[in-house]
Parts: C-alpha cells; structure tokens; sequence
C-alpha cells in the first residue's frame, strides 16, 4: 500500500489513484492507477482525445468528484475520502477552476461574481479586491454588467479573475477556449499565462488542442483512463 504522506513541493501529488463508476457487471474504470506529481509554478497541460480521462482526472484532482482510491494531496492536504462539504472546504483557497461554459451566476454583476468567493474565504475588502481583479483582465469598465451583457470573451475574463481572486495555489482550465472564436481564444490565453506570471499559481490545463498544450512547460497524454505520456516542452516555467 502507498503511503498516505505527500511529496515535499509538490502542489499535486497523486498516487494510484483510480475512478470507477457503477457496480457489479456494469461497473466502468474511468480511471486506472494514476500517479501524478506536479511542483509549484508549473504549468501543465493534460491532452487526450474525449474519453481519454483527461477530464475525469481534472475532476478528482480539483475535488469536484470523488476518487474510488488512492491519495491526491492538493497544498499538502489529502483529499480523498472528503465529504462534498470537506472537498468544498479544501478548494476553497488552495483551487481555482475555469470552465469552457464560464458558469458565471446570471443574477449578479462581473463585480459580485468574482466578489463571491473573496467573502465566503473572509477578505475584509471583498468588492475592493473584485475591483482590481477585473481591472486586471481589462474589464474595469463592465463591472456593473451581468453576463448576458458581456460577450463570450469578456464572460471568460471574469471567470479567470474569480477563479485567481483568492490567490489560489492551483488553477485549474477545462478547455477554456472552447466556446470562443480563434482570434478571442488566443486572447483568453495570453491573458491566462500573463495572469499565472503574475500570481504565481500552478497551473493544470485540459485540452485537446496539441498546440495550446505546448505553450506549457509539461505536456501530458492520457488514453484509457491512463498517463502514456509525460514530456518537458522547454516552455517558460512561472517564477522561472
């Protein structure tokens, strides 16, 4: 059995960590055996075609899904075997996520989306800081627009200032050009790495995209539930 202890230095260290679905016959192994160790500062791309796991791991790695076994120690913390209240508890500000659907809340303005977070973490200045986040993604004009008054690209933006609002260790990003034009999407992702240069987090990145994955500085690939693939791209480390 694999000790229940975490790497020194590492953000993410993940050891067999498997993911099954269902019982009996009808059980499904997402995935198989994983183990992953990630230092502070780097930034990571998992890449894989739909069904690989790729997305499956992000899952259980950010604690928005439980594994069936193994360990994930995320900041030093192991997370597994958590309840939804204790993952919930753990992300709060160790993981940021960005998603490919933004998940923006529709009722309130870019200023209270990205406040949220700040105030249930208990910053003294929760709008204060919200401010400056979104004048940093270069929407310090639209703070007072509700999502279906931004565009695509501008939805992406306060979603990528909500998600490093806390200054989380960890950023997690499904596909987050995949609801965007080319010419937007590569905006959003010199604004993410421009971001990561400034905050300092790690960064863990979901794409199918071969060459979004290159502009990190380690790529890896799964199939089948499983890494077949682990490789340094030379790409600029954050704090390097």
């Amino acid at each position: 059995m694999t000790p229940d202890v975490s790497a020194p230095d590492m953000v993410i260290d993940a050891r067999d960590v498997t993911l099954a679905l269902g019982e009996g016959a009808a059980r499904v192994e997402i995935l198989k055996g994983v183990n992953l160790a990630v230092p502070a500062g780097e930034r990571l791309a998992i890449l894989g075609p739909s069904g690989s796991g790729k997305s499956s791991l992000m899952a259980v790695l950010s604690g928005l899904e439980s594994a069936t076994s193994g360990s994930i120690h995320i900041a030093g913390l192991n997370i597994v075997g958590l309840s939804e209240d204790g993952l919930a508890e753990a992300r709060r500000g160790r993981i940021g996520i960005v998603l490919q659907a933004f998940h923006l809340i529709p009722t309130m303005t870019a200023l209270e989306n990205v406040a949220v977070p700040l105030e249930l973490a208990g910053h003294a200045d929760p709008f204060g800081e919200a401010l400056r986040e979104l004048q940093a993604v270069g929407l310090g004009e639209r703070v007072s627009h509700y999502p279906t008054q931004l565009s695509g690209g501008e939805q992406q933006r306060v979603a990528l200032a909500r998600a490093l609002a806390v200054r989380p260790a960890l950023l997690f990003a499904d596909e987050p050009t995949g609801n965007l034009d080319a010419a937007t999407g590569e905006t959003i992702v010199e604004l993410l790495f421009r971001r990561l240069d400034e905050t300092g987090a790690t960064l863990v990145l979901i794409t199918h995209d071969a060459e979004l994955a290159t502009k990190c500085s380690r790529v890896i690939r799964m199939r089948d539930g499983k890494i077949v693939s682990d490789t340094l791209t030379g790409a600029e480390v954050v704090g390097a």
